[in-house]
């Protein structure tokens, strides 16, 4: 794992990003999880830092993926909302779906938008508020040893190309560096709250997802 040095987070500072600039910048890394002051994350994702984490019970146990979908308003991309909905800043917008979820205190790790740019709010070391009540092979509380990846979508659409290249990019790396996160622990939200969640959906092709993981065309 690369390590280089860096400033300490905080979290009170929002990071607006520069879309033309780092999609250039991004595209000449080769994709490497680095530690900047102890803390992890992916040095190809435009980091956009969330107030909405906290620390995990283990930091150790990291060991399970969660592929999650979300658009704000509803089938509306790249408008750069999710973004805000994660770093607490929608209270200024006045459309009444934004304005119903303008008070969450949610978060992922990352985010997938529609052309595969990654975005990182939360350290991969601690612990997003993505997964809420939820529940993997009888231990509770996903958010204590999982990674949450949304993708921008609904989850009765699809998905493009770009972001399944992406985030197979991103999940490879991801279960390579966490020993306990194998191929048969990454779920869908709806595998892990499926009395209140159905993300990402019908329009998300698993057999096509799993077989680019495993390096299948």
């Amino acid at each position: 794992m690369a390590v280089i040095k860096g400033k300490p987070i905080d979290s009170r500072i929002s990071y607006q990003p520069l879309l033309h600039k780092t999609d250039c910048f991004e595209s000449m890394q080769i994709p490497a999880i680095i530690e900047l002051e102890y803390e992890q994350w992916l040095n190809n994702a435009i980091r956009c830092i969330s107030p909405f984490y906290n620390d995990r019970p283990d930091a150790d146990d990291i060991s399970l993926l969660v592929i999650h979908c979300i658009s704000l308003p509803r089938g509306c991309y790249r408008n750069q909302m999710v973004q805000h909905l994660f770093q607490g800043r929608l209270g200024c917008f006045s459309h009444p779906e934004l304005k119903n979820v303008a008070t969450l205190n949610v978060s992922a790790h990352l985010f997938i938008d529609r052309v595969g740019t990654c975005y990182q709010f939360v350290p991969f070391n601690r612990r997003a508020w993505h997964a809420g009540i939820s529940c993997f092979e009888g231990v509770d509380n996903c958010n204590d040893y999982s990674i949450g990846i949304e993708l921008e979508g609904i989850d009765d659409g699809s998905f493009t190309t770009l972001q399944y290249n992406r985030l197979v990019e991103v999940s490879r790396l991801l279960v390579n560096h966490y020993p306990r996160m194998t191929h048969e622990r990454i779920v869908g939200h709806s595998d892990i709250a499926p009395e209140r969640k159905t993300d990402p959906g019908n329009g998300f092709d698993w057999s096509y997802y799993r077989q680019q993981l495993l390096g299948n065309s």
